[in-house]
Formats: structure tokens, sequence, C-alpha cells
């Protein structure tokens, strides 16, 4: 059974008159009739009784009926809600983002969003790159912002990636320091200095990512978070590596050196979604969103 079929159905059997119902719908009196015939010819019954004025439904019919209203109304609301999704006034957006990517970039763009399109639902993980693209793949987000260093490419044949900027690393080092007064900085002139990392061996964290290769940091202290981290560093306990997506987040004690040159690094960032798969309409405008947000930040990093 087709839904026009059903449809056309419905209109007759609402007005008793297959004349009427040619006039509601804009069709041809022959072509209702038509479809009439060839409904009762699949279904094996007579589902109107042809009355000198008008039809009037079968027991058939009446059985029909019913069904033909709950599958009608069930595809209306299938229409609606496709529709709401397709114009962003319903659905949701799930999505994760690394920690620093969290300080500014993403909660910017979601606010965006958020004010562009209130009626979809939000929310916001965050963890690891790997985590995050175990997260993707398991269908537990929508999005996820990640990093990888230049030398550390993602793979490109699971995941589908959308570029938005190329982050420095900075160096935070207390307002005392004896570096504090530069704008650049070597890291041989850093060889001493005990660093502040999230991890002791360095494995899966920003400087193993980001280091130049034979430069060996000396951590004597681990700190998970950017609090810890940047507070051990007011505190004069060591200097840490700061991406420039968390200057926002860096408390007024310490001073941020860049780099020099020679030694400068740089973290890939990307928006991430599931390879081969499509991005609904909801990714595909806080793609739009981030796009803005990283062109904004870009200028000062």
């Amino acid at each position: 059974m087709q839904p026009q079929a059903l449809q056309v159905f419905r209109v007759v059997a609402e007005h008793g008159s297959i004349t009427a119902a040619a006039r509601t719908l804009r069709y041809t009196q022959s072509a209702v009739s038509r479809q009439i015939a060839a409904l009762e010819a699949e279904l094996g019954s007579p589902l109107f009784d042809r009355l000198p004025r008008g039809v009037a439904l079968t027991e058939s019919g009446r059985c029909l009926l019913a069904h033909a209203e709950a599958v009608l109304d069930r595809l209306e609301a299938a229409r609606r809600d496709l529709a709401a999704l397709r114009d962003l006034t319903a659905g949701r957006l799930r999505v994760g983002a690394f920690p620093t990517a969290v300080a500014a970039l993403v909660p910017r763009a979601l606010a965006a969003f958020r004010s562009a399109h209130p009626q979809v639902a939000l929310s916001l993980v965050e963890g690891l790159t790997p985590g995050l693209l175990d997260r993707l793949l398991a269908g537990d987000a929508d999005v996820v912002v990640v990093s990888a260093a230049p030398d550390q490419p993602l793979d490109e044949d699971r995941f589908d990636l959308h570029h938005l900027v190329d982050e420095v690393l900075l160096v935070a080092v207390p307002r005392a320091h004896r570096l504090a007064h530069r704008r650049t900085v070597r890291l041989r002139e850093l060889a001493d200095e005990a660093f502040i990392a999230g991890s002791a061996t360095a494995e899966e964290t920003l400087l193993r990512a980001t280091l130049p290769a034979g430069f060996r940091p000396r951590i004597d202290i681990v700190a998970a978070e950017w609090t810890g981290k940047l507070g051990c560093v007011a505190a004069g306990l060591g200097v840490a590596l700061v991406p420039a997506l968390a200057v926002r987040a860096t408390p007024p004690d310490l001073a941020l050196l860049r780099l020099h040159p020679d030694d400068a690094s740089v973290r890939r960032v990307f928006a991430a979604t599931a390879g081969g798969r499509s991005r609904p309409p909801a990714v595909r405008r806080f793609l739009d969103h981030l796009d803005t947000v990283a062109a904004g930040l870009a200028g000062p990093a």
C-alpha cells in the first residue's frame, strides 16, 4: 500500500464522495476512482459501497481507515521531525574536546551555536585525544575537537578531519623567574629547569607530542589538570609548556614566553567526525562556528 493511495482513501472516506474528494485533492474524478479500485484489488476487499449519492465505507473499509489514519499520522510526524532536524529546531549536538580547547575555543563556538539554535540540546565532554576518538567511533559523540603533532598525524582512514588552527606553544614561568622579562626563549636555556607536566614519562602528553627531538625535559612534578600545573609554576616549582588556546586560563602571576623560531612547536587542531559518515546539520553548523572562533584566536596566538 502506497501512502498516496491511503491518503486518497482517507479523503474519500471523510467526504463520502469521490467527486468531493477529487475536488479537495485537485485530482480528476477518474484518477481518484482508479486509485480506490487499485487499492481494493490489492487488498482483495471492497472498501466502499457505491451509492446513488456518494459512497459509504464497507466493514473492510472501516477496518482499513483506522490503520490508514495511524500510518499517515506517523508519516506526517516523521516529516515534521526530519524538518526540525534539518532546520535545527530540535535534535542534539554532543561535543568532545581536549582540555585546552575547552578554555575558549569550544565554549565560544557552543555559545554562538546555542544563541542561533536554542532548541538543539547541547552536551560537552572533556578528554584526551585518544579517548575522544574512541568515543566518536563508539557513537557517543557527534564531533570531537582533537590535536596532533605534525609528525604524528591522525588516522584519516577512520576519521574525517576538519582543520581548525595550528596552535603554537608558549613557556609559562613565574613572574620572578630569571627569564620572565624576555619575549622569546631557547629550549637550551631551560635545560636545567624542572618541567611541570601531565605525566612523569611524558607519554601521550603535550611534551611528547610537541618537543623537538633531542630535548628531554626533567619532570619533577606531575599535575594532570591545568589549574594544578599553572599553580605549581606560579609557586616557583618549575616551568610548563602552555598551548596558546589555554592562554585565557593563565593566571596573572605568570609570564608567557614565546619559543625561538628554531625551537617552536605547533599542535594541529581538528574537529573530527567518524570517517565515511554523513555530518548531521547540527554538526555542519557547529563547524562553521568553530571556524569563526578559531580564526579569531589564531591571530593573537
